[in-house]
């Protein structure tokens, strides 16, 4: 599903963000991408959701290696990736029900085929009496909520989400990590970074650390 090899990054000309990554994410395998805050994590996680290109290395993505793919093929790789971004990229303009419907709506498909399903999914992400709102009106964790929801509508065959339960409460946090695993389940490939030691531990997923840029892979989950 995805693979690095030797990838390096660095912003202009200052000094590398990742050094010398190599791993491999099988098709329907579950990780956690840990690390001290400046590690490179969210860097890791734009180069393997296509917003960024390494300095050096190479990345392979659904068996395409993105040095030498088409421009014009980026777009429909990018289509089978959910992501969820720290500063969740809502459109102001959309309620939260319609932000959800987004990818849905962009991929052609109509309300009526998938109303019930975006209705269903805010519920289960505790908004269930907030899907006519508008992102302005919503807390931070709302925010989040509604962004998460937005990355797993479409059962993405990749999501990578950026410190998903940062800004929830621990009830809330462990309904969004049975959502990614269920997704997981059904087949989507799953990373998750973040910094909560307890999520980690709580699960048998597989944990890999990054430091000063180097990936160290720390446990690998039992059969």
């Amino acid at each position: 599903m995805v693979r690095f090899e030797n990838v390096g990054m660095r912003y202009g000309a200052g000094p590398e963000v990742l050094r010398d990554v190599t791993f491999v994410l099988e098709a329907g395998s579950f990780t956690f991408l840990t690390g001290l805050s400046g590690a490179g994590k969210t860097t890791l996680l734009r180069l393997m959701s296509i917003a960024e290109r390494p300095t050096r290395g190479l990345i392979t993505l659904f068996g395409r290696d993105l040095a030498t793919a088409k421009r014009s093929t980026l777009p429909a790789l990018r289509r089978r990736i959910g992501v969820v971004f720290q500063d969740f990229r809502l459109l102001d303009h959309l309620s939260a029900f319609d932000n959800v419907a987004l990818p849905l709506r962009i991929a052609g498909r109509k309300e009526g085929e998938y109303a019930r399903d975006v209705k269903e999914l805010l519920a289960w992400v505790g908004l269930g009496d907030r899907m006519n709102a508008v992102p302005p009106t919503l807390s931070g964790g709302e925010q989040q909520r509604v962004a998460i929801a937005r990355a797993v509508v479409a059962k993405p065959d990749l999501l990578v989400a950026d410190e998903p339960t940062g800004n929830v409460d621990p009830e809330i946090g462990a309904r969004l990590i049975r959502l990614f695993a269920e997704l997981n389940r059904l087949g989507t490939t799953v990373l998750i970074a973040t910094h909560d030691r307890n999520l980690v531990e709580s699960t048998r997923a597989r944990e890999m650390r990054l430091v000063d840029g180097r990936l160290v892979e720390l446990r690998t989950p039992r059969p």
